[in-house]
């Protein structure tokens, strides 16, 4: 099988049946999904990892990757005849079979991000629970906040983003566990 079937196959609703079980947190389904996603891609590094996906010009690379296959992904494939899919589904597919807020009319946000993150289309009690996660973890710290208030007017928001994303830092206890040195590349 070609490493670009390999691919699209792993982001097709076929594959992921593998995780239908149902699963009461979204860290629990990842946790479920890793082992095998490792061995999938210890066995195509093994089979394929020598073998030469493009060229790419001096050009491409200061240009900032632009047509460089660069890097396996299966959250997304945009297709020039198709659009988008996420995880192998369109976004019709998406918006059927994803979860919705009561009276609503378009998926859930955070059934998509478990969608993009597990491979799985969750059920309305998961989406719940995950909502439910992410609200109590919601709080930012005061350097946070002041920082963020702090920025300029016209600064650009993936700028803001960013800099909001790194300054939370402080609170990583990925962070704290990386730095006393209790972190191993399996965990």
């Amino acid at each position: 099988m070609s490493l670009l079937a390999r691919v699209a196959r792993r982001a097709s609703p076929q594959y992921n049946r593998f995780l239908t079980r149902g699963v009461a947190t979204i860290q629990d389904t990842v946790a479920e999904c890793v082992p095998v996603w490792r061995a999938d891609i210890k066995d195509l590094r093994g089979k394929h990892g020598d073998k030469v996906l493009c060229e790419v010009t001096v050009d491409q690379a200061i240009g900032g990757m632009r047509g460089i296959k660069g890097m396996i992904t299966e959250t997304s494939l945009l297709d020039p005849e198709e659009g988008i899919r996420f995880r192998g589904y369109s976004i019709p597919e998406c918006q059927k079979l994803l979860p919705k807020a009561p009276g609503g009319n378009e998926p859930l946000p955070e059934g998509l991000f478990w969608l993009l993150l597990t491979g799985k289309i969750p059920t309305t009690e998961e989406v719940k629970g995950l909502s439910e996660d992410l609200a109590k973890r919601s709080q930012l710290p005061a350097h946070a906040k002041q920082m963020i208030n702090n920025f300029p007017k016209d600064m650009h928001p993936m700028t803001q983003l960013c800099s909001a994303v790194l300054a939370l830092q402080t609170e990583s206890s990925f962070a704290k566990a990386y730095l006393s040195g209790s972190v191993n590349k399996m965990e």
